[in-house]
């Protein structure tokens, strides 16, 4: 008989939270029976092997050459069978009872294709819980363009923790593109989305912000920041891609990613540089997301004021005088301008 719930967690040297992780999901109140647990273990180089070693033969313990967060979760799905899955970082745990409460939003929901909750992101060095979630319960979908400005909003909700989805819907993501060493779970988490998921209000399940995170950098720490931003860069392409293959319409697709999009490369630009081009897409993209129904005539207006400036200018020094822009708040005479253009 196949389980109700398999539970896929990744881990990578994490000798010091594995095993607080395997015991909240070990403790969930299910039998082996209902709930399937696959661990794999992505090329750990410390003790974490042999800590996952002590929970056999209750979960499925797989072990591989180092890959990345993609791979993992590719080589733990290929194992599961169960028909909902429940994705987990080692790195982080689940409140008691979680499963449960999942499993029946889930079977009172059959519409949805995921159910996430609330979640405490817990900072080690502080020791400080930090609560990220709904007062409410909330329906996140991408049906059209304001549900997945929304949702982009509050797609922070769905943590790998703390999201948990149907198997059909992991059939349609899975291969994820290994080069997503991380962030891969931005593919499950926006798929979630293009089927609809249901957020609870109730914390169940706990985040850890720490030193080795990859995601969860000190803005400090340049090299890091700069792979956090590639990596982000790769899952735009790879979501957009998988999007059109879920036959989200491109306006909700574009509603949807361009605000984090076109902050992401305005960050990248501002501290790294690039190319006067990027600076210039990534501009006029803007433009377009603001200003849905300007005129032609605006249009033309804003690509030539654009054009001069991002093209012109190094991105730093662009970026220098956009920001002096708004401090100045000269935009009330763009305003005034888009009034008059969009009067006559």
């Amino acid at each position: 008989m196949k389980p109700l719930v398999t539970a896929v967690i990744d881990t990578y040297n994490h000798e010091r939270y594995i095993e607080q992780a395997l015991v909240s999901v070990l403790e969930q109140g299910l039998s082996p029976q209902e709930l399937e647990v696959v661990v794999v273990d992505d090329g750990s180089t410390d003790k974490t092997p042999s800590i996952i070693q002590k929970f056999a033969p209750r979960l499925k313990h797989i072990r591989k050459k180092n890959g990345g967060q993609a791979s993992a979760f590719n080589a733990g799905f290929a194992e599961s069978r169960g028909q909902i899955i429940a994705p987990l970082d080692g790195d982080d745990w689940w409140a008691k009872g979680k499963l449960a409460v999942v499993i029946d939003a889930l079977e009172g929901n059959p519409e949805v294709s995921g159910v996430s909750h609330s979640y405490y992101k817990f900072h080690e060095a502080s020791e400080h819980f930090e609560l990220v979630g709904p007062q409410a319960p909330t329906l996140l979908n991408l049906s059209t363009p304001d549900a997945a400005r929304l949702a982009s909003r509050d797609w922070v909700f769905l943590a790998t923790g703390a999201l948990t989805v149907r198997r059909d819907l992991m059939e349609r993501v899975i291969p994820i593109p290994e080069k997503l060493v991380f962030l891969a779970d931005a593919c499950i988490n926006v798929a979630s989305l293009a089927g609809g998921t249901l957020v609870l209000p109730q914390p169940l399940s706990y985040y850890r912000v720490h030193s080795d995170n990859r995601f969860a950098v000190d803005p400090a720490e340049v090299a890091k920041m700069r792979r956090r931003y590639d990596m982000t860069d790769a899952a735009f392409g790879a979501v957009r891609a998988m999007l059109r293959r879920l036959a989200v319409p491109e306006e909700c697709a574009s509603a949807f990613l361009d605000p984090v999009w076109i902050s992401a490369n305005r960050y990248c630009l501002q501290s790294f540089g690039g190319s006067r081009l990027k600076t210039f897409r990534t501009e006029i993209r803007s433009f377009h997301s603001s200003y849905k129904n300007a005129t032609l005539g605006y249009r033309i207006f804003n690509y030539i004021v654009l054009g001069c400036a991002s093209l012109l200018l190094p991105p730093r020094r662009f970026y220098q005088l956009y920001g002096w822009y708004g401090q100045k708040n000269l935009g009330r005479f763009r305003k005034w301008i888009v009034r008059r253009k969009m009067t006559t």
